[in-house]
């Protein structure tokens, strides 16, 4: 079985299995002129910001995390950062916090002091050209399966997700473990009734206690600022006509992707994650965007996830594979899905068989094969909130 991909080297170290220039808006007020200089330039990728002012304390914190995570990620080149000039989160803000992440090309532009968006787009796309053809010298050179972290995920969950397509990402994982390589396991508010399951897979008393703390802190949350119970909301209406009938089943179903290994670390919203520690958590809200946020920011390269009753969704920066267990999904919307797991269930395939085909899968996208969402320019994002704003 091939354990190598083909991936840019960075400076700093870490691999990318893309090699993208990202043109990041500062905040929602820049996001329209970002996605015209995007569209005038191949090679360029954006994503619509609907945040980075009127934050305070830890939603500010997590969203110019999570953006200078974005802009420091191994699979983006180099960085434009188009602000207003009046947002919270300036562009020279930004750059200064990817700066301490990792040291490589990052240009940045304010609206108002170009005059405008027609002056900010040309003078833009005339940046973004010049970092596009650096970018092309890049070269794809072969790299173990230790580089990658790979951040799981399950949304649009039914009873064959926890069946048939989390157990298959989560032979996945231990395979991934295996080589060396980093799985980021995410959705604290679907451990709830599992957080037991997990914590005894810790590593240390550490681990075993932070992972009873992240649940504990995210249900006491929800039930103080909200004055409702999580589980009025999840599972979803969807998850639930999917045949999930409780949050703790549905939990069980999301820590299949975890595999069987040892749990190594917790890491917060957006932080760096570390290459060669095995399996790891992060803590993410359950809604889907919003976690991939977070671990991709964190540095995960590749996105396995599974969806039982089929999502589209995808990301700008890092390709976004899309694994379901629901055979009827799959003939509906195989358009947006990558690998169908329902063999499993039909007697068609052994789980072991298909943990090696989607193994061999990811690798393929790692090459640089394209993702169904990415072939449609998919790029939602979202980053966790905790209040209204200011």
């Amino acid at each position: 079985m091939n354990d190598k991909f083909l991936g840019y080297p960075r400076e700093d170290g870490r691999v990318g299995v893309r090699n993208h220039v990202l043109i990041l808006p500062a905040s929602i007020c820049a996001s329209d002129t970002t996605r015209l200089i995007q569209r005038e330039v191949d090679g360029t990728v954006t994503f619509s910001h609907q945040v980075g002012c009127s934050q305070v304390g830890i939603d500010s914190d997590w969203t110019l995390r999570t953006v200078a995570g974005y802009g420091a990620h191994p699979n983006v080149y180099a960085v434009l950062i188009v602000g207003l000039g009046c947002e919270n989160h300036q562009a020279s803000l930004i750059k200064q916090e990817i700066l301490k992440i990792v040291d490589k090309p990052v240009e940045t532009l304010v609206i108002q002091e170009e005059g405008g968006t027609v002056n900010t787009v040309k003078k833009g796309v005339e940046i973004a050209k010049k970092m596009v053809e650096d970018a092309s010298k890049i070269k794809r050179e072969e790299f173990p399966v230790s580089e990658l972290i790979v951040a799981t995920e399950c949304g649009g969950s039914d009873t064959t997700s926890g069946l048939a397509a989390n157990p298959t990402i989560g032979l996945l994982s231990d395979m991934i473990v295996e080589k060396g390589g980093t799985v980021i396991l995410s959705e604290t508010t679907e451990f709830i009734g599992a957080e037991h399951i997990l914590a005894r897979r810790a590593k240390n008393k550490e681990v075993h206690d932070k992972i009873y703390k992240i649940v504990s802190d995210f249900e006491e949350h929800i039930t103080e600022n909200t004055g409702h119970d999580v589980r009025e909301g999840n599972p979803s209406v969807g998850n639930q006509e999917g045949g999930l009938t409780t949050l703790e089943e549905k939990s069980l179903g999301c820590i299949h992707k975890a595999g069987s290994t040892t749990i190594n670390n917790v890491y917060s919203y957006s932080e760096q994650v570390g290459k060669n520690e095995g399996l790891v958590i992060m803590d993410t809200p359950g809604n889907d965007p919003a976690s991939v946020a977070g671990m991709i920011a964190g540095g995960a390269q590749i996105v396995v996830f599974s969806t039982g009753r089929g999502t589209p969704t995808g990301h700008a920066v890092a390709p976004v594979v899309k694994v379901t267990g629901n055979r009827e999904t799959w003939d509906k919307m195989s358009v947006n899905l990558d690998y169908d797991a329902s063999g499993v269930i039909y007697g068609e395939k052994s789980m072991k068989q298909q943990g090696e085909e989607l193994y061999s899968d990811l690798l393929d996208y790692a090459d640089g094969k394209k993702t169904k969402a990415e072939e449609f320019g998919f790029t939602e994002t979202a980053i966790a909130r905790m209040a209204n704003f200011v």
